[in-house]
């Protein structure tokens, strides 16, 4: 059998910090934005000319966190609360052989500064500094099938959460330059991020994560999420 070295064409500027909060799949959260920053191999105009006439890409990339942990011919998927197993060839799982995934977003421009290359994307579901293995132009009239079955994960994955800003956080916000903050945090929690076993639990719970530079911290009381506090991280 042959085997293949591939290195990375760029690696990813996400919000997402850490692998919690990170939406099952892309363009959940529209309002995730991100870079994706060429290698010095790759940051030359040349190797985008005439990209921008897309409005979406598909971006192929290594589960760098987690590649190295093995696979599982057998996994859990999230969409089933984690009680059944499913072939690891029938879902996205992140444990799998190659460890590589698959990500379709929406391509918001082209950056070149100072010799480094750069694409503006949104709808991102990647983990910060996430490496890419390759770019390919999204075909509307090729890749969308939209008489296609998917099984388990057949529906859009919708949740009843409600968020709700303390007057700190709302403060905060208001501080704030991105005006899209708020929505996108909301869109992040309304996404429940939390382990399929803490759903099943009853009573306040309290969490934390990083979505670009912020900390944010949140409590859960049922179906309702209340944004307690949100700082800039140290």
């Amino acid at each position: 059998m042959e085997n293949y070295q591939i290195e990375p064409v760029g690696f990813i500027q996400s919000p997402y910090k850490q692998k919690f909060a990170i939406p099952r799949q892309p363009r959940l959260v529209p309002e995730a934005k991100a870079k994706l920053i060429f290698s010095k191999e790759f940051s030359r105009e040349e190797f985008v000319r005439g990209i921008e006439e897309f409005t979406h890409l598909w971006l192929l990339f290594r589960f760098h966190e987690t590649a190295d942990k093995g696979y599982s011919a057998l996994v859990r998927p999230p969409r089933l609360g984690g009680n059944e197993k499913k072939g690891v060839f029938a879902t996205r799982a992140t444990f799998r052989p190659n460890g590589i995934g698959m990500s379709a977003v929406k391509l918001e421009g082209v950056e070149y500064k100072n010799g480094q290359l750069a694409l503006l994307l949104s709808g991102i579901d990647l983990l910060d500094g996430t490496p890419i293995i390759d770019i390919k132009p999204y075909l509307p009239y090729s890749d969308a099938m939209p008489q296609a079955s998917a099984g388990f994960a057949d529906t859009r994955p919708e949740t009843l959460m409600t968020v709700e800003f303390s007057e700190q956080a709302a403060e905060f916000l208001a501080t704030q330059a991105d005006k899209s903050l708020p929505e996108f945090i909301a869109n992040v929690l309304k996404q429940d991020p939390r382990p399929a076993y803490k759903k099943q639990k009853t009573g306040t719970q309290t969490y934390g994560m990083n979505l670009y530079h912020y900390n944010i911290r949140w409590q859960v009381d049922g179906e309702h999420n209340l944004v307690t506090e949100i700082s800039i991280e140290r």
